[in-house]
């Protein structure tokens, strides 16, 4: 017998849950991304052109890259706010130890790899072994960092690497067909989403989000929690750094370059619909909320808003978007059906099992005189 051919769904039925899944949160990012990049056009046609498109793009990836780099320590359950102190850090270290010497480039970029993997691994270990809050952690990492930079530099611009090293972050390739400029830091963007997918979809990418759900179950499953979260604080660490060598570009080297930048790549997060209590979230949403900030920003820029508010606007996605998903997730839980409960009969039809409450109780065994 041939199986029975599975019901065709209706097209309204497709576009219904088109409808909300982009109403969700991780859904929402992409539909809000939609409506800015519309409204850009329209108030400056200019921007639809793809030399145009590619710019925005290229201003984007530092932020993304760190967004990227902020969610795998989001979703394991933790934070990271000393990454916009890595960025400075390395900005300054680039800066200053490779100057106008190409011959430098490369073993001071693998000295500001290594840096910022120890920073990673001081942050995860503290967090994770000496039980320190990863607020408090990072938070003393990103003083630590300024101070540092700021006792080198005395909070004055210094030093000025080589035109090859800028072009990593301001060159690409140009005269392009269709495109006309393909910046090189929007293929390195482009290579570390495709890098992030694949490693959630390792074992390790599930692991993640299982720590980050329940730290106490991923215990008891065997998964060593410590070194799970420790890793994503050196992949954020990474990121950091990665970011800090695309901002050398166009940025220039001063102690300010990366300043607030955590702060940037939480909001990014948060507005992908990526849960702050971890276990929850998408990087490509998290991309695309780094994506759909910048965005809100040039509107702002063309509606002649102050660019001082944009602390304030920051904080406000914070809290819409925390609450948003908080409320839809508690929704989703509202309409998932309960669980019957075993053993009884009259659940299945909905009605609660009758209790005795006054069970009959076996007599006790008669003793043999008794007999």
């Amino acid at each position: 017998m041939s199986a029975p051919a599975l019901p065709q769904r209706s097209l309204g039925s497709r576009l219904a849950d088109l409808g909300l899944a982009l109403v969700s949160p991780r859904g929402a990012v992409f539909l809000l991304l939609i409506i800015l990049l519309i409204t850009i056009t329209v108030l400056n046609p200019s921007f639809a052109e793809p030399g145009q498109f590619m710019r925005f793009l290229q201003r984007v990836a530092p932020i993304a890259v760190v967004a990227i780099g902020q969610y795998f320590v989001i979703v394991s359950g933790e934070f990271d706010l000393s990454m916009g102190s890595v960025i400075t850090a390395q900005v300054v270290i680039a800066g200053n130890l490779i100057g106008q010497d190409d011959s430098k480039i490369v073993p001071v970029t693998l000295f500001m790899v290594a840096f910022g993997i120890v920073i990673g691994l001081i942050n995860g270990l503290v967090t994770t072994l000496l039980k320190v809050p990863s607020f408090i952690t990072t938070l003393g990492m990103m003083l630590a960092l300024l101070g540092g930079v700021m006792f080198w530099t005395g909070g004055a611009a210094t030093g000025n690497p080589a035109d090859a090293f800028r072009e990593i972050g301001r060159g690409g390739f140009r005269d392009v067909p269709l495109l006309d400029f393909i910046p090189y830091s929007v293929i390195i963007l482009a290579v570390v989403l495709v890098g992030a997918l694949l490693l959630m979809r390792r074992p390790f990418g599930r692991t993640l989000i299982a720590v980050g759900d329940n730290p106490v179950a991923a215990r008891y499953a065997g998964v060593r929690v410590w070194w799970v979260k420790t890793r994503a604080f050196v992949i954020s660490s990474l990121a950091a750094t990665l970011c800090g060598i695309l901002l050398v570009g166009y940025a220039g080297v001063h102690p300010s370059v990366g300043r607030g930048y955590e702060f940037i790549a939480i909001t990014a997060v948060v507005l992908g619909g990526v849960a702050l209590g971890g276990g929850r979230g998408w990087v490509v949403a998290a991309a695309a909320g780094a994506v759909a900030l910048e965005a809100l920003f040039m509107v702002l820029n063309f509606m002649d808003v102050p660019s001082t508010l944009r602390d304030a606007v920051q904080g406000a996605i914070i809290i819409l978007a925390v609450a948003y998903s908080a409320f839809s997730f508690r929704g989703r839980r509202r309409a998932a059906p309960a669980p019957a409960s075993p053993g009884s009969a009259s659940s299945a039809s909905g009605k609660e099992p009758d209790f005795d409450p006054n069970p009959a109780v076996p007599a006790p065994p008669r003793s043999p005189a008794e007999l």
